[in-house]
């Protein structure tokens, strides 16, 4: 009955009204417990096209307290959830053909429109109205609704409708597994799975996948980027430091950002994901006992790699292409993660440190590479936060550490690794 009626409203605009009415007179009931609303007509259109057609009531931004004496629960937290991308995308994750999804989001949407109870939430990717990623979520579970809004920044009702591409989460917790199982067959779908399109602006999350934070907030980091990119800003795998009345961008291995607590005492957000805007900076994903702020633009950059061979010095200034350069190499004692970013990433990351390289030398930013070992030793976090401090006063000279050989060495596993991941044309302004 219902791919009738999408069928009707598709090859009538009289029937499309006439359908789309109903949806409205329906869904502005009094919506006990959880408040008294009306849903309004540009809602319901605004979800059909998403492609999921209201079929009683929409319960819409709904407060985490609302949620909560409607009965909703928080969800246990879960890891590990199973991530498919389409798209070009960096970080080795499973793709997903455009059919397939296409295939999947079909049966999603078809569940959705078929239950009597739809939950939509509005959020942000970003605090910066100048440069941030609006979201809808349109779901079947208040929990999920629960789940998302601790990750997503607060923006006022309506405002999703001025935005001019707003990414949209899909939850379908109850839906089949032979849904599910679209994808292929396994115990690791036994909780549910999440699928995101980067083209589409579109994140697909059945079972309990929307329980699962960490691969959330990497999968909204994947499909912000190209938005916030467009709209001016740069978004870079890093972290914003308060300390001293300044901002320092911090670039890190993540074992280091977790292993010193002085250093999460003052990150603006122990999340990873920095956005860059032309006259302020701010992160994507706050944490919440810390409420969202904007920030001006770095004042200072400092990059963190471990080399417990010491041919790294302990902190010396770098130059707008070694920070860069090192930026890229993400080293940390022997490996290196490029761009310090294992999560899914739509841009090359050759490109992203020529973006931070050209950000830095139009800024004349001051700029600091920091050792995080010292004698073949981690260094605590105090030790480490006197190095920052050091490193804001900006008085270090350029390094003049002599070339040894554990120096020449490093160069050598510097220059193996960027050339063969990405070749011999880097900007010329790239060093070591």
């Amino acid at each position: 009955m219902l791919g009738l009626l999408r069928r009707r409203a598709a090859s009538s605009p009289a029937a499309s009204l006439q359908l789309f009415q109903c949806c409205y007179h329906r869904s502005s009931e009094r919506l006990l417990p959880c408040r008294d609303q009306e849903v309004s007509y540009g809602l319901n259109w605004a979800i059909a096209a998403r492609g999921v057609v209201v079929k009683d009531k929409v319960f819409y931004n709904l407060e985490p307290s609302e949620l909560q004496k409607s009965g909703t629960a928080y969800a246990e937290r879960l890891s590990g959830t199973p991530l498919h991308v389409k798209g070009n995308v960096i970080g080795g994750f499973p793709e997903i053909s455009g059919a397939q999804f296409a295939k999947l989001l079909k049966q999603v949407t078809f569940h959705l429109s078929s239950i009597s109870s739809l939950y939509v939430q509005d959020g942000a990717i970003g605090s910066s109205a100048e440069c941030d990623a609006k979201v809808r979520v349109i779901s079947d579970n208040p929990s999920a609704i629960m789940s998302l809004s601790n990750i997503l920044q607060k923006i006022p009702d309506r405002a999703i409708s001025h935005d001019t591409c707003p990414l949209t989460i899909y939850v379908a917790s109850s839906i089949s597994t032979n849904v599910r199982n679209a994808l292929g067959s396994g115990t690791q779908y036994a909780n549910g799975v999440a699928v995101a399109d980067i083209e589409r602006s579109s994140l697909i999350l059945c079972g309990k996948a929307f329980a699962d934070s960490a691969m959330l907030k990497d999968a909204l980091t994947a499909l912000a980027a190209p938005i916030l990119s467009a709209r001016g800003g740069l978004p870079v795998p890093g972290w914003l430091l308060s300390s001293g009345g300044s901002i320092v961008l911090l670039f890190a291995p993540v074992e280091v950002i977790k292993s010193c607590s002085e250093i999460q005492d003052v990150l603006v957000s122990t999340d990873s994901g920095v956005v860059i805007c032309s006259k302020q900076s701010s992160v994507l994903f706050p944490t919440k006992s810390r409420p969202p702020q904007l920030f001006t633009k770095p004042a200072t950059v400092v990059v963190v790699s471990s080399d417990s061979t010491d041919a790294l010095p302990l902190v010396s200034k770098l130059s707008p292409g070694q920070a860069a350069y090192h930026f890229l190499a993400g080293y940390e004692d022997g490996k290196f993660i490029p761009a310090y970013n294992r999560a899914p990433s739509p841009f090359d990351q050759l490109a992203l440190a020529n973006s931070l390289f050209l950000h830095l030398k139009k800024d004349k930013t001051p700029t600091y590479l920091i050792n995080a070992k010292s004698s073949g030793k981690q260094i605590d976090g105090k030790d480490l936060m006197r190095l920052i401090e050091l490193a804001q006063s900006n008085g270090m000279p350029d390094s003049t550490k002599p070339e040894d050989t554990r120096v020449a060495e490093l160069k050598g596993k510097y220059r193996g690794f960027i050339s063969s991941k990405f070749g011999k044309c880097l900007p010329e302004e790239f060093s070591f």
